[in-house]
């Protein structure tokens, strides 16, 4: 069986979605998301999910799987995914595997694995209690080589088990297992002015659409679970809601948050050598 898998990755607002269809589009292919909001029922707006009409027909896999109240691991991503991927290929289609968050796509194609630990509920509980400050001080006294996305909780508490459960630094801790997909990797991007205009421009269209009543919602259903106050634009349309600072204030800290995950990102992918990095998508595709 052909095992072919093409993996389009970059930064937010990058253009992945767009990029991607059209690319499913050309040679019979159906994408599968490698991020890790976008698993979330109700995460709309927020997240810049694609709509119906910006799939164009195309199946996406991977989307609106779990609500936000479920904490849902990169382990259990990537046995999901690989079920979506190898169900593409007996089909004899494509899989484009499409996304910004890094760990998706090194636990997926470049098979990483951390250690299976029994979770310490104990710790878990009193590192919950902490900010991701203190946390990532924490971890950086354990491992100075552990990444985490900033304010990603979760992620440093399990790094943090992992670290005092092994005794050893996160990555003697993490396996690689033989790759499985004969993998093409295209990576998107543009000159840095150009790429935070995009994420400027996206996040005033976030308001438009409705963030502010999408975040009501999502507080209303589930109430303050970290997998919504953690979240980029809902974190900062929260601060408002509670007055600590204004709506025009939660906007441009938005922005601004937006900007700096785009560019860890950027930091976390040029470290796959094997990317072709592609400027200008849009204009390649005109």
């Amino acid at each position: 069986m052909n095992n072919k898998v093409i993996a389009i990755v970059g930064a937010t607002a990058s253009g992945k979605t767009a990029y991607s269809v059209e690319l499913a589009k050309q040679i019979d292919g159906e994408i599968v998301s490698a991020d890790s909001r976008l698993v979330y029922k109700g995460f709309d707006i927020g997240t810049a999910k694609p709509t119906l009409e910006e799939r164009q027909g195309i199946p996406h896999h991977m989307i609106d799987i779990v609500d936000p109240d479920i904490n849902y691991s990169a382990g259990l991503y990537t046995r999901e995914a690989k079920k979506c991927i190898n169900d593409i290929l007996s089909r004899g289609k494509t899989p484009i595997i499409a996304g910004g968050t890094g760990l998706y796509f090194n636990v997926l194609l470049n098979n990483y694995s951390l250690p299976e630990i029994e979770p310490d509920w104990e710790l878990r509980h009193r590192l919950s209690e902490l900010s991701y400050e203190e946390l990532e001080h924490m971890l950086y006294e354990l491992d100075k080589n552990a990444f985490v996305e900033k304010n990603d909780k979760k992620k440093a508490i399990r790094y943090i088990e992992i670290l005092k459960t092994t005794g050893k630094p996160i990555h003697m801790s993490r396996g690689i297992n033989e790759i499985e997909y004969n993998i093409e990797w295209i990576g998107l991007n543009f000159p840095r002015e150009e790429l935070y205009n995009r994420i400027n421009k996206r996040v005033d269209l976030m308001i438009e659409q409705g963030l502010i009543d999408e975040t009501r919602n999502l507080l209303a259903q589930y109430g303050r679970i970290a997998n919504i106050v953690d979240t980029i634009g809902y974190r900062e349309i929260i601060m408002a809601l509670d007055g600590l600072i204004t709506m025009d204030e939660a906007v441009d800290k938005l922005k601004q948050n937006t900007r700096n995950y785009a560019k860890r990102q950027l930091t976390w992918f040029r470290k796959n050598e094997n990317i072709k990095w592609n400027c200008y998508p849009e204009r390649k595709n005109k």
